[in-house]
């Protein structure tokens, strides 16, 4: 089939924004050159794309199967016009990580600080995702590369990786509302008190809701987040008992203590992964081999 690439960037651009008007904006054409474009993509496919209303845009499920493939082609074009420029320029080119807010936080900062260092113009561009949708970055080429928890249901045999780093999960809780402090407790006592935990798109809260499911106990935490500093505030003013990774937890807390728990947690790992269906830039393998 005969169809000119600019219509699938029409269509890519109304199938990221839905909206026509800013995809005209980001297109620089105007706003009926894009509906008129969207109306030739829809002929030659024989298939409706878009259900336009006054209001909003939305893709029908004809238009999410084509923006499944269109999507990581336009990322792979637009990686390969980032590595040519990379490659005829002197140490400049692009790098674009995804990774959890927590490990940018407490893990990737240094690291991003010596390349930034010793690579001054090369481009940092970090994307803030959960460590699940981090993997799905990865898969559409989004990001070269990514930082992330591993276990991680969201990688597969195509995401090469490797463990940069090792730590447990603990949890912790105010001396003055759960003084626990000095007991051993287990995790079917731990169940009966209220905990705070990441939301269940997270690598954390699956790991978790794993090792109950292994005990056969059921886990229903009394507040869901998606920041591991946020939990931890929590707890402190005494709320409840916040599951969080150690290295988030701050040394000498004068309100928070860890709990004892009769049953070792498995470790878990931090994992730098790239997709070997991609190509690798020359400053993504630089950034890797520094992690």
């Amino acid at each position: 089939m005969d169809i000119n690439y600019e219509l699938y960037k029409v269509f890519y651009h109304v199938a990221v924004t839905l909206s026509f008007s800013e995809a005209s904006k980001q297109l620089f054409i105007s706003q009926s050159a894009v509906s008129q474009s969207i109306k030739v993509l829809e002929k030659k496919l024989s298939q409706k794309l878009f259900i336009r209303s006054t209001k909003r845009v939305q893709l029908t499920p004809e238009g999410e199967i084509l923006f499944k493939h269109i999507q990581p082609a336009m990322n792979l074009i637009k990686q390969g016009e980032h590595q040519l420029l990379e490659s005829g320029s002197l140490g400049g080119g692009q790098l674009r990580i995804g990774a959890s807010d927590t490990i940018c936080r407490y893990f990737l900062v240094p690291y991003l600080k010596q390349f930034h260092q010793n690579h001054p113009h090369v481009h940092i561009k970090v994307t803030n995702q959960t460590s699940i949708q981090c993997a799905a970055l990865l898969e559409h080429g989004q990001v070269d590369c990514i930082v992330v928890n591993s276990p991680n249901s969201a990688l597969n045999a195509s995401h090469i990786t490797r463990t940069i780093n090792e730590f447990h999960d603990v949890f912790v809780a105010n001396r003055q509302y759960f003084p626990l402090e000095h007991q051993c407790i287990s995790l079917k006592e731990l169940q009966k008190k209220p905990i705070l935990m990441l939301e269940r798109k997270s690598t954390t809260s699956e790991f978790l809701h794993s090792v109950f499911q292994r005990l056969h106990l059921d886990l229903v935490p009394e507040i869901e987040l998606s920041s591991n500093d946020l939990l931890i505030d929590l707890a402190r003013i005494g709320l409840g008992i916040a599951f969080v990774p150690d290295f988030c937890i701050p040394k000498d807390d004068r309100d928070l203590f860890e709990l004892k728990l009769k049953e070792e947690l498995p470790a878990r790992q931090i994992v730098a992964a790239y997709n070997e269906k991609l190509p690798l830039s020359q400053t993504a393998k630089q950034f890797m081999e520094m992690l």
